[in-house]
């Protein structure tokens, strides 16, 4: 396929993007484009800028957390106490009445 059948190319620029690994990645845009202030690195996957003395620092990693570390961040231990005992005082009506059903439709 030639120029013929797809249109006539829009005007490109190329622009450079650097990141903390020392990557140089110059992906082009479309002339009238807005060109981003970062592009994720394609090598490393890291933030990349367009001042090479000054990139973009490397995403912060959080350590895995388990889902009792959340609930902790959202909830203090009375809260927590509170919706433990209101859950089993359920759990122990529950089971009364079940048993009280299996008494009544013994025999």
């Amino acid at each position: 396929m030639g120029e013929a059948e797809r249109g006539e190319s829009a005007p490109r620029v190329r622009v450079p993007f650097y990141c903390a690994n020392k990557h140089e990645v110059v992906p082009s845009f479309a002339h009238e484009a807005a060109v981003p202030d970062e592009w994720d690195c394609p090598r490393c996957g890291f933030p990349a800028g367009k001042d090479p003395q000054n990139p973009p620092a490397p995403p912060r990693t959080e350590p895995y957390k388990t889902h009792l570390a959340y609930v902790k961040e959202r909830r203090s231990e009375e809260e927590g106490r509170l919706i433990l005992d209101e859950a089993l005082a359920k759990l122990r009506a529950d089971r009364a009445e079940v048993r009280a059903f299996m008494r009544a439709n013994a025999g």
